[in-house]
């Protein structure tokens, strides 16, 4: 009696120690994920739960209420993304496998009643899956390995989410400078056909005179209006990636930071992505835990469905029979071999994608690295050689329409060719710190920067004060009997240089006819 008693209670003892409550703290995992996102970028995303939502909308009041900065944008964006919600039901899912992977599989319990020929026999039983007994602490360090996976992936898509809202940022702010430049441009060259079309009304100017100064104002008129399009694309696209909906009132900073020097080298770069990397760093976790899989499998590939119990039987004399029950099956068909070549086959599958992101990481940073050091190179060649060429073979042009050497048409194609340079200097700006993310994308984390980027620099002010005042005074200035204006009244009207543009005073000039203010004739 003292022995049956015994075995019960040592058996109802095992099954209570092997499926004891298992918690694992959702904070946890996403104040992991907070650590690695912010020790990679300048910002850490937040999991707020619904009752924290007028705290959030509170937040993005207050970073739209003023101009948007690319922090603030990122900031919008991990109050307001849909992604975070996504982010945190991962972590909720692979928590749960962990939780799932730590419980043993729930008892069995059966019966059955026999009679016949006078007798009845109920029997009773209750059966416990040993193999689950013995798997368990793999299937708890497998299923936790996985977490601290997820964990890394949810890290590396915010990341791309950082980057993402940055991009879009920047392109934004840089449509919206070039929206702006041809809004004024435009501005200029219909006072400049109005202008025309009462010299022509006077008799002053040809019909071929006029057709090509209403023709300057049509095409500038239609370079406005792709403008403003492309401005407005790129307004909902970062409003997108922000999370927002509905109409964007909100309004961005006017100006892009000048391009700063390029300064960092490839190899350390490399080597922190390689070590540093969210996907990386997951796909290296991944090797690691599929390796695992296979030394489980090869340990126990002998073994398989093994299942404890304990039966109990009564039958019409009522004598009750009580003991053990043990049902294994014989490896004798199967050994696991199959087991054994998949788990082999998939870190093999491991190892290949952990060896291309790599590889890929390799060529991203080094081609990334280039492409940011041209991409600043053609940012300095517009300002400091074709902006400031331009803007004097227009004032040459001016002063040479002026005195009639030259016609309409000329003085129109080398105006377009200015702003054409202008709009290419704010997309070379534009282009060099998309570069810049997206080589901070594929090193996994911010880089340093090698100035203060707090004061933006580059803007277009000096090209929307400069224009409307040279081709409306100038422009038809040599018509009827209006004077020529001398060469100070012309230069007076000279394009200013925008900030940023101008010449640092130690740097030596390569070609004096590229000053904006030479002495040429």
């Amino acid at each position: 009696m003292f022995t049956r008693r015994a075995s019960r209670i040592g058996l109802g003892l095992l099954l209570l120690s092997v499926s004891g409550c298992v918690a694992v703290s959702r904070t946890d995992g996403f104040r992991n994920v907070q650590q690695r996102v912010a020790g990679a970028a300048s910002a850490a995303p937040t999991f707020a739960d619904q009752n924290d939502r007028a705290a959030g909308d509170a937040r993005v009041a207050e970073l739209l209420a003023v101009p948007l900065t690319a922090p603030g944008a990122v900031q919008v964006a991990f109050l307001r993304n849909p992604l975070l919600l996504e982010a945190s039901a991962r972590l909720a899912l692979s928590q749960a496998d962990v939780v799932a992977a730590s419980r043993i599989a729930n008892p069995v319990l059966s019966g059955s009643v026999i009679a016949g020929a006078g007798e009845r026999q109920v029997i009773g039983g209750i059966g416990q899956s040993f193999t689950d007994v013995l798997l368990l602490s793999a299937r708890k360090r497998l299923a936790s390995g996985e977490y601290a996976r997820a964990q890394q992936l949810v890290a590396a898509s915010l990341l791309d989410l950082i980057r993402d809202t940055e991009a879009a940022w920047y392109r934004y702010v840089s449509a919206e400078q070039v929206s702006a430049m041809r809004q004024a441009v435009a501005r200029s060259a219909q006072a400049s056909a109005t202008l025309a079309e009462r010299f022509f009304e006077a008799g002053n100017i040809s019909e071929l005179e006029l057709a090509l100064d209403r023709t300057g104002a049509s095409q500038a008129q239609l370079a406005t209006l792709r403008a403003a399009a492309d401005a407005r694309a790129a307004k909902y696209e970062l409003q997108q990636k922000m999370g927002l909906a509905g109409d964007p009132a909100w309004r961005a900073v006017s100006k892009l930071p000048a391009p700063t020097p390029v300064t960092e080298a490839a190899d350390p770069l490399v080597t922190r992505a390689h070590d540093q990397r969210a996907d990386i760093v997951a796909a290296r976790q991944e090797v690691a835990l599929l390796a695992d899989a296979v030394h489980v499998a090869t340990r126990w590939r002998w073994l398989g469905s093994a299942d404890l119990g304990l039966e109990r039987e009564r039958g019409t004399d009522g004598r009750v029979l009580t003991g053990p029950t043990l049902a294994l099956a014989l490896p004798i068909f199967d050994q696991g071999q199959a087991g054994i070549a998949r788990a082999e086959a998939q870190l093999e599958q491991g190892r290949a994608r952990l060896s291309a992101l790599e590889a890929a990481a390799d060529h991203a940073v080094r081609f990334g690295l280039e492409r940011l050091a041209v991409a600043r190179q053609v940012a300095e060649e517009y300002r400091l050689a074709l902006v400031p060429q331009q803007e004097l073979i227009v004032k040459r042009q001016q002063e040479l329409q002026n005195f009639m050497f030259i016609g309409q048409f000329e003085l129109l194609l080398s105006k377009q060719q200015q702003y054409e340079a202008y709009q290419g200097y704010l997309e070379a700006v534009r282009d060099f710190w998309l570069a810049r993310v997206d080589l901070a994308r594929a090193v996994g984390a911010d880089l340093p920067q090698t100035s203060d980027l707090s004061d933006p620099a580059v803007g277009v002010d000096a090209i929307l004060r400069a224009p409307t005042g040279r081709m409306d005074q100038t422009d038809h200035s040599h018509y009827g009997s209006h004077p020529v204006p001398s060469p100070s009244e012309t230069g007076s009207h000279e394009m200013q240089v925008m900030p940023g543009m101008t010449r640092p005073a130690d740097e030596p000039r390569a070609h004096d006819a590229s000053a904006p203010n030479g002495d040429h004739p």
